[in-house]
């Protein structure tokens, strides 16, 4: 097979960090750069050797021809920039959200079905090191029936909104549960599952912007999802209180097992499964990570370990490029993608109505 050109959009930011990635794998070679941060592209040229580089995409696109394209850009973005690639035929790796409206992903879901270019979204937290483990104990069913999930994105951005400031509108402007996809997504798999409806509910306004207007985003929201199976899923999300971070919390409640990550300082993973133990007594994860954990994970390469997000961002590449040189289903496939950014979208829908239960649609059945 020949070697597949990558194109990467927003290669002055979040796009750096894909660099090492395909620039590792024996499939691909990055062939062009695109950002209206000129200074920055001109830094990213300079750190991959890149020659090609735009700062307008479509002439990303027409010119470069690339059979691959990352769109590392703000959210607002994603769906036009992936269906402009997906027009063409092109393979899309976009970073989430996969939209930020129903009508957008409607959109969106269109142009994969009627693309020969292939789509995948790219949620790095499913490829962290603990997500893997307990996804394989999962799969294993050493959890039993499992009908209960947590997770919790804490993360305050206030002084990044002003730098970053899409975040303004697109992560604090809007209320409701604005950023999913990084606690839904490993719990959607490890439980094997989707949401079939929501209901939002917010702590109320604290905080202030620089210009002394309230974030529309209430502080804390908790989205709570009903699962197609009966479990329910809360999903925690706060980008403005003043606390430290705790990015990555996600816990598990099955019939035979239960897991839960650490809460941050001081606090470890832990898990218990009935088949393990005589007793109700949590033990490290790592302890079965030599029976569970894939190999690449025990052996990762130096590039996983030297890559962003915990390695994770290495190894959602390499599933991906694998997904189309051999021709398997994408890992977080459109509908998957769908599956992990719909609850966010109706859950501004409820929060908006008082809190009330709403459906999440189905893109399997549009």
């Amino acid at each position: 097979m020949k070697e597949l050109a990558v194109g990467i959009v927003g290669a002055a930011s979040r796009g750096r960090s894909f660099f090492a990635a395909f620039g590792g794998n024996p499939h691909t070679r990055i062939t062009a750069l695109c950002d209206i941060n000129e200074d920055g592209l001109a830094k990213a040229a300079s750190e991959t050797g890149v020659n090609a580089t735009f700062t307008d995409y479509e002439q990303m696109l027409d010119r470069a021809r690339p059979d691959i394209v990352v769109v590392a850009t703000p959210m607002p973005l994603h769906v036009p920039q992936a269906i402009m690639a997906l027009e063409r035929g092109i393979h899309v790796l976009s970073e989430v959200t996969a939209a930020v409206s129903i009508e957008e992903a409607r959109e969106l879901v269109r142009a994969c079905k009627k693309s020969s270019g292939r789509y995948m979204m790219g949620e790095n937290y499913n490829y962290v090191r603990h997500v893997v483990l307990v996804l394989q104990i999962a799969r294993a069913g050493l959890f039993g029936e499992m009908y209960f999930g947590e997770g919790e994105y804490v993360h305050e951005l206030k002084g990044l909104n002003e730098i970053t400031k899409w975040r303004r509108k697109w992560h604090t402007g809007i209320n409701g549960n604005t950023y999913p996809t990084h606690c839904l997504g490993p719990l959607l798999e490890w439980m094997d599952d989707r949401v079939v409806s929501v209901s939002c509910v917010g702590t109320g306004h604290h905080y202030q912007d620089p210009r002394g207007d309230h974030y529309e985003n209430e502080d804390s929201t908790f989205m709570a999802c009903r699962m197609r199976k009966g479990g329910l899923v809360n999903i925690r999300l706060d980008m403005l209180s003043n606390r430290p971070p705790n990015m990555n919390y996600l816990s598990l409640q099955g019939t035979k097992g239960c897991y839960e990550s650490g809460r941050g300082f001081g606090d470890h993973p832990k898990i218990w499964l009935d088949s393990r133990s005589d007793k109700e007594e949590w033990i490290p994860p790592e302890t079965l990570e030599d029976e569970f954990l894939p190999t690449e994970w025990l052996h990762p390469p130096k590039e996983a370990l030297e890559a962003s997000h915990w390695g994770s961002d290495y190894m959602e590449v390499q599933d991906f490029v694998r997904a189309i040189v051999e021709d398997r289903e994408m890992p977080i496939d459109i509908h998957r993608a769908m599956d992990y950014t719909l609850p966010g979208l109706v859950s501004q829908q409820s929060i908006q109505q008082g809190s009330v239960w709403l459906p999440v649609p189905d893109s399997r059945e549009w």
